[in-house]
């Protein structure tokens, strides 16, 4: 039974969620084409740019599953994770951003799959096809972790059904999705993104009252053994230390490859409307990731002392949920502080949206413009584009209900679809960008052997155990890159007009 407290908080949530719909509707009249749906007619300014990239890019990992991952084994997984998404962070908005950004313009592609194709000459649009393809076997994980975040909010929050709690949230991000398009996503990314600061700084505070003090934080994380070294981790079965060596140190910096192939981030440097403002955004962007990387981390070590103190009770399997848990014990204190507990939930909420609406136009993008448009060759016009692409994002949506119907991980979901991702895309993009020695066919086997590589490290050879048991994502990398070079190099070279379009956008004079 619902107390009055608890009406508030799901009072306060409602009034958010109801405004990121109405944003929805303001913006479903400025949607004329398909360019505006998925590219917002690339009219980003630099503020919205920056913080749209950064909260679709943190999702509810940010808030749920890094701090659950510094309560159970401490500092060193959950720093070195933070740090190498930190430094990518960096460095993509440093050489990635404004090349792309050109380069997508000077070709006039809107969507990731359509730069490959016009970038290599695919006349045949291959490229799209198997970019598109790549979307939708990742992004719907990805989504999943997603509504996963949702259903797990609501059912431990208010004890209601996790599947219910999950399908209400879906519902309301389609809503929005599908009538304002990109506009309306990265407009309410800029608000999800402040929400969710707020929320950060929010359970930091209340987190240490509850944890018995900032003193009783430290003395409990220094009782544990490796809790608070880089180069060893806290074991909670064994209440002992584990070494963290260099080449898992590595493996987990590798989260960091991960930024230059996720095509949700890569759309929102394509949008900006001014390439000059790149540095801008790329500053707010980046200190903005490791300030709020950072307090996640806190809230986990926070997390771990007000579960030792008896506070807050959570397993290991559990951990996730810290910043839930906190959440319920401010909403006790009176009126007021239920509604500061639904502005964290909403922060929650906003980490996940954020991210999976972004998430939901890419995957549609792919199957209505690459797929269906591009590659099977089926002209629709503008108003039946925007239906087939509306469409698209609701039968995603469902799959990915569907995927989630049971609840899981957050932080392996993601691990996984990000890995996917790196490995699929970033070689591609790099070398797109950088090589103009590149073709289509390397384009196309670095694509396919990186995402191979996924499924196959992680489930084939990761299991031997030892120097095999790393992160997916670099070896598949690695490999991707060097079948790019090599496949490259024994194919014909592209056309003079191609390599053309690549020395122009390196020059750096295109308007």
């Amino acid at each position: 039974m619902l107390d009055s407290k608890n009406i508030l908080i799901i009072v306060t949530i409602a009034v958010y969620l109801l405004a990121m719909v109405a944003i929805g509707l303001v913006y479903s009249k400025k949607n004329k084409s398909t360019d505006d749906f998925y590219l917002g007619g690339r009219k980003l300014g630099p503020l919205v740019t920056a913080m749209s990239a950064e909260a679709s890019d943190m999702s509810s990992w940010l808030l749920m599953g890094l701090p659950g991952v510094a309560l159970v084994a401490g500092l060193a997984e959950a720093t070195w994770t933070a740090l190498g998404l930190g430094i990518g962070t960096w460095i993509n908005w440093l050489i990635v951003a404004k090349r792309i950004r050109m380069y997508s313009q000077k070709i006039d592609a809107v969507t990731i799959p359509e730069f490959f194709s016009k970038r290599f000459g695919d006349d045949k649009n291959i490229l799209s096809l198997i970019a598109g393809l790549v979307i939708i076997v990742f992004f719907v994980p990805y989504t999943a972790s997603g509504f996963n975040a949702c259903g797990t909010l609501f059912s431990s929050l208010f004890g209601v059904d996790y599947f219910t709690a999950m399908v209400i949230s879906a519902v309301v991000i389609v809503a929005y999705t599908t009538l304002g398009g990109f506009l309306a996503a990265s407009t309410t990314d800029l608000i999800q993104s402040i929400v969710m600061t707020i929320a950060l700084v929010v359970v930091v505070v209340f987190g240490i009252n509850y944890a018995g003090g900032w003193d009783n934080v430290v003395v409990n994380a220094n009782s544990m053994p490796g809790f608070l070294e880089l180069f060893n981790t806290y074991d909670p079965a064994t209440q002992a230390s584990k070494p963290y060596n260099a080449l898992t140190v590595a493996s987990t910096l590798a989260w960091g490859l991960g930024y230059f192939g996720m095509p949700h981030i890569l759309l929102r440097f394509m949008a900006i409307n001014d390439k000059n403002k790149l540095k801008t955004s790329r500053r707010i962007a980046t200190i903005w990731v490791f300030i709020s990387m950072a307090i996640a981390i806190l809230i986990g070590v926070i997390g771990s002392a007000a579960v030792a103190n008896g506070s807050i009770a959570l397993d290991a399997a559990n951990s996730q949920r810290i910043i839930i848990e906190i959440s319920k014990l401010i909403s006790q204190n009176s009126a007021f502080f239920a509604i500061v507990a639904g502005v964290i939930i909403a922060g929650i909420l906003a980490a996940t949206m954020s991210t999976s609406d972004s998430q939901l136009l890419t995957a549609a993008s792919a199957v209505s413009q690459n797929i269906f448009q591009e590659f099977f060759h089926k002209k629709l016009s503008q108003k039946a584009s925007m239906i087939v692409a509306r469409c698209a994002v609701i039968v995603i949506a469902i799959v990915g209900v569907i995927w989630a119907k049971d609840e899981g991980s957050v932080f392996e979901i993601v691990s996984f679809a990000w890995a996917g991702f790196g490995a699929s895309f970033g070689p591609v993009v790099l070398f797109a960008l950088f090589w103009k020695r590149t073709t289509k066919w390397g384009a196309l086997a670095g694509m396919v052997v990186g995402g191979s590589m996924i499924f196959i490290w992680k489930y084939l050879i990761a299991p031997l155990g030892g120097l095999f048991a790393i992160y997916e994502l670099l070896p598949a990398f690695i490999l991707a890159s060097i079948v790019i070079v090599v496949v490259s190099l024994l194919t014909k070279k592209p056309s003079k007009e191609i390599e053309d379009d690549f020395e122009l956008v390196k020059s750096g004079k295109l308007n």
